[in-house]
């Protein structure tokens, strides 16, 4: 099993910036990608950004170009920093992690981000 637990979230106005930060614990070497998906209220979950074992990074149409996932490995915890947000970017933020080979997911308790115009 994977723990997962996000740190970093708040409230920021438009145009600023956010790092948060996904901690895993656990069975963490049968982790195949970890990421960031978030729910914003009444509208259904998406992917925000993705890492894989071998660093290749994935990422939604809506934050390319502004949001950058990246892992440091010593401290098992993934990264998403957020620039240039916007208020259609608050949502609640999951930390995932890709497991074994079945491909089972786990997930964090969430993260709020809210972004004032």
């Amino acid at each position: 099993q994977v723990h997962l637990v996000e740190s970093g979230g708040g409230l920021v106005q438009a145009g600023g910036s956010l790092r948060l930060s996904c901690a895993a614990s656990g069975s963490i070497f049968s982790i195949n990608a970890m990421g960031w998906y978030r729910r914003a209220p009444g509208k259904q979950r998406e992917l925000v950004a993705t890492i894989n074992i071998g660093g290749r990074t994935n990422y939604g149409d809506s934050v390319k170009g502004r949001f950058t996932i990246s892992r440091d490995n010593a401290k098992n915890t993934v990264y998403l920093q957020m620039n240039s947000l916007k208020p259609e970017d608050t949502a609640v933020y999951y930390c995932n992690a890709e497991y074994g080979v079945y491909r089972l997911d786990y997930w964090g308790q969430g993260t709020q981000v809210t972004v004032s115009s």
